[in-house]
């Protein structure tokens, strides 16, 4: 009995104890992994915390963390990024190449919206809205004399598909302002912006960017020129900073034989991975010639590298920017997200997109196109050297040299014929572009008569814009220079037609006539019409006939001009 009694005392003893154990225990064990924490991720967490309770002032933690974090990430690599969610959507509507909003393009003339066109089957087209329009008002709010920006312009007319808009509309020959409400919804912004025919069977292809729906938009232009008697293709890859990696995969399989690796990503974490042409491609036989620049990048490179590494057609024009890393992305509840770098792209002879950059002096990575400008890459042959350059094998047994960028075959340098102080000031201020406007609006009754680009082109080629360019800029402040202004002579004249007919008829005709002193484009021509970019004369070497070709211009000097801006 007095056993079972002493027993009876002990047990809640032990236990209790036990608990204390625990406790002392799981403390002692809590403070270390604390530390541990302390000296790695957790240490942020911590110091988050620590200025949350105890600052001496009140602080916006979600200002801190949104104003920390892109810091953070950029240190990693030049191209792992943090986007906070106003710039997201921006992001995506790039990448998914549509935008909510009421569907035109639009130019701030004299600090008035001015309506420069509108998208066809859009909002506007069917509230009523004209190109020329004047918007005086949005939503019972003066926004003319007002020095609105473009990006305020844009900010007021987009909004959520479904949403209304009230716009006060400033018309010739209304003595009030007409007040239209138009109804945003989805607007197209398109990555091919032309194809046409350069001649009776060579065509010709412009991609802007990589996105969502680019392929698509692609081979409609394939079936458009195929059905115009095109045999051969030239994809004009110049300022395509890039874009879906999906997308330009679908795009170099319709060149490429069944099982042609087409590119393949690798990382740390993540195991290699092909991707290889399937066979169904529409243009297997079809000569292709590449052309790039400076600002071709990242899904452009890998477009190219697969032409190039599968002896499949020529790359023409200048090294490419050299953006060859992978990134993942994670997105965040309030619509942030984080792009980290987590693998490379490799074209199908092994080479490394990526060129070199130095942690922490990734403002020299983007200064690259700059310096290479001041080392004279873009009138010279590449100052890059090939001996710090890893050599590679393409199908065919051909040297390209992988780490920097993709090499073009037939290196064709910058035109700067006509490019002089006078005409870089017209560009600076945003000259030509103005005046295409102001002359547009001016003379729209007699532009909208014509029924094609050709025929305005025509009337305008007789017009004398370049004396009228010249007095508007005088007006503006830029002084005449007679010299300067006739060595500028044939390009001002070039530019400014080509921005007047691109407000009545569109990018085709735009590019038609911006291209037509294009060297880059006559050379294409050239090596496709004489047979020069078939396989086997690839195989053979043409690469060497880059230095043959280094005094050969390319004339995009007005790569500058892009569409107007969309709202």
């Amino acid at each position: 009995m007095n056993s079972e009694k002493r027993i009876r005392i002990w047990i809640p003893l032990w236990i209790a104890l036990g608990i204390a154990l625990g406790i002392f225990i799981g403390n002692r064990y809590a403070r270390l992994g604390s530390v541990n924490r302390l000296s790695g991720t957790g240490k942020l967490d911590a110091v988050l915390r620590y200025i949350d309770n105890s600052y001496v002032d009140t602080v916006n933690m979600r200002e801190l963390v949104e104003d920390a974090l892109p810091n953070v990430v950029q240190e990693l690599d030049p191209h792992s990024v943090y986007i906070s969610a106003e710039e997201m959507k921006r992001v995506n509507e790039d990448l998914e190449g549509h935008f909510s909003g009421i569907g035109v393009t639009f130019y701030v003339l004299k600090d008035t919206i001015v309506v420069t066109s509108i998208i066809p089957g859009g909002p506007s087209e069917a509230a009523g809205i004209e190109p020329w329009d004047r918007i005086v008002t949005v939503n019972d709010s003066v926004v003319a004399g007002k020095k609105i920006t473009n990006a305020e312009v844009q900010k007021k007319l987009k909004g959520e598909r479904g949403s209304e808009v009230k716009l006060g509309i400033k018309r010739d020959g209304a003595a009030q302002l007409a007040e239209i409400t138009v109804t945003r919804g989805d607007i197209s912004m398109p990555s091919v912006p032309v194809s046409y025919m350069l001649t009776e069977t060579i065509g010709y292809i412009k991609i802007t960017i990589f996105a969502i729906p680019t392929f698509g938009e692609f081979i409609s232009a394939i079936s458009k020129l195929k059905n115009m008697g095109c045999t051969a293709f030239v994809v004009d890859l110049r300022g395509n900073f890039g874009g879906s990696l999906d997308a330009v995969v679908a795009m170099v399989n319709e060149f490429l034989n069944k099982n042609d690796l087409i590119v393949y990503t690798e990382g740390r974490n993540f195991p290699r991975e092909n991707r290889v042409a399937n066979g169904s491609g529409t243009s297997k036989s079809d000569q292709i010639i590449v052309m790039i620049d400076e600002m071709s990048a990242s899904a452009s490179e890998i477009f190219a590298g697969a032409i190039q590494d599968n002896d499949r057609g020529l790359v023409i024009g200048r090294r490419s920017f050299g953006k060859g890393l992978v990134q993942s992305q994670r997105d965040f509840p309030d619509g942030s997200a984080i792009r980290l770098t987590v693998a490379r792209y490799y074209t199908p002879s092994g080479r490394s997109i990526q060129r070199k950059y130095e942690k922490g002096k990734y403002d020299e990575y983007e200064m690259e196109a700059v310096n290479r400008y001041i080392q004279g890459d873009y009138v010279n042959v590449d100052t890059v050297s090939n001996v710090n350059l890893i050599p590679f094998k393409t199908l065919g047994g051909r040297t390209v040299y992988g780490g920097d960028g993709i090499m073009p075959d037939i290196f064709v340098p910058r035109d700067t014929t006509g490019i002089n102080s006078y005409y870089n000031l017209l560009v600076n201020n945003n000259l030509l572009q103005e005046y295409a406007i102001v002359y547009s609006d001016m003379n729209k009754n007699r532009l909208q008569e014509f029924e094609t680009w050709q025929e305005m082109y025509s009337h305008l080629h007789r017009q004398p814009l370049l004396i009228n360019v010249v007095s508007y800029a005088d007006n503006k402040g830029i002084r005449r220079r007679p010299y300067y202004i006739e060595e500028s002579r044939d390009l001002i004249e070039s530019q400014v037609e080509a921005l007047i007919i691109r407000n009545f008829f569109g990018e085709e005709g735009f590019y038609s006539v911006l291209m037509k002193s294009d060297k880059l484009i006559s050379k294409a021509t050239e090596l496709i019409e004489t047979g020069k970019d078939a396989v086997d004369a690839v195989r053979n070497g043409l690469h060497s006939s880059m230095m043959e070709s280094r005094f050969l211009k390319n004339g995009n000097a007005a790569y500058f001009l892009v569409s107007g801006n969309f709202a």
